[in-house]
């Protein structure tokens, strides 16, 4: 069972600042649950479950010494961020991510510049996964990995990619003749311009890139669309899949 004080130290970690106090994250779900149960990168600290949850893997939370309390559909509610909780959630331990600067000279990393929305920091996670990109660089105003909106949407994608907080600027030194691909309307056509490994840059879901970043900047590409479209832009989480399937295709079909 339960007891209060456990329901309102979980309830304490849907805020930000109780998540930074304590170095601890909510994962909901079953699918995610399980993925954050079968990995090293974050410990889990603690599964709260109903009893169908645990019907069914009881005996794996047992097997790797998991520390586990079955709990009511109605205390799920009570503990979750979620309208509808899905039978599981577990309090987890950050990570403390650190730049590989040997990938990040090497392969495709994204630098997201000042993301605001979790959805699509989430998203972008998950696209990344899904291309191999294994590095992501957010800027200091990106929102936080931690949100329970960024983890749901990641959809445990956040296991196997490395999510670093720095501003571009204060790493450009390190990086050895890198291109820096900026995302803006007026850059070259992706679908027509050589791509090479190195930084994509995803701006502001509102603004854009900023000007500190842009100046960092070497290569400037974009996505054309249709003629008289009447749009104005995409979505960055849209946007950064489209970029990253056309950096894939060019650099592992042609």
């Amino acid at each position: 069972m339960i007891s209060k004080n456990q329901i309102k130290q979980i309830q304490a970690l849907h805020l930000k600042k109780n998540r930074e106090l304590e170095n601890l994250f909510i994962v909901e779900g079953i699918k995610t649950v399980n993925e954050f149960l079968n990995q090293s990168k974050f410990p889990v600290k603690n599964v709260y479950a109903t009893s169908n949850y645990l019907h069914e893997y009881e005996n794996e939370l047992q097997k790797n010494s998991i520390k586990y309390t079955e709990i009511t559909e109605e205390e799920l509610i009570k503990i979750s961020t979620q309208q509808t909780p899905n039978q599981v959630l577990a309090v987890v331990e950050k990570s403390n991510n650190n730049i590989d600067s040997e990938y990040l000279n090497h392969q495709i990393n994204l630098y997201l510049d000042d993301i605001r929305d979790p959805g699509n920091l989430g998203t972008i996670i998950r696209v990344a996964d899904w291309f191999g990109i294994k590095q992501i660089i957010c800027s200091p105003k990106t929102t936080e990995v931690y949100n329970p909106k960024t983890i749901q949407a990641s959809m445990g994608a956040i296991i196997r990619v490395n999510v670093i907080y720095k501003n571009l600027v204060d790493i450009k030194s390190s990086l050895n003749n890198v291109p820096l691909y900026a995302s803006v309307l007026n850059g070259k056509n992706i679908y027509t311009h050589p791509l090479k490994k190195g930084i994509i840059i995803i701006g502001n879901e509102a603004n854009g890139i900023s000007k500190e970043i842009l100046d960092v900047a070497n290569e400037f590409i974009t996505i054309p669309a249709a003629q008289n479209n009447g749009s104005e832009s995409l979505n960055a989480a849209i946007a950064c899949s489209i970029i990253c399937s056309e950096f894939h295709r060019q650099l592992n079909f042609n």
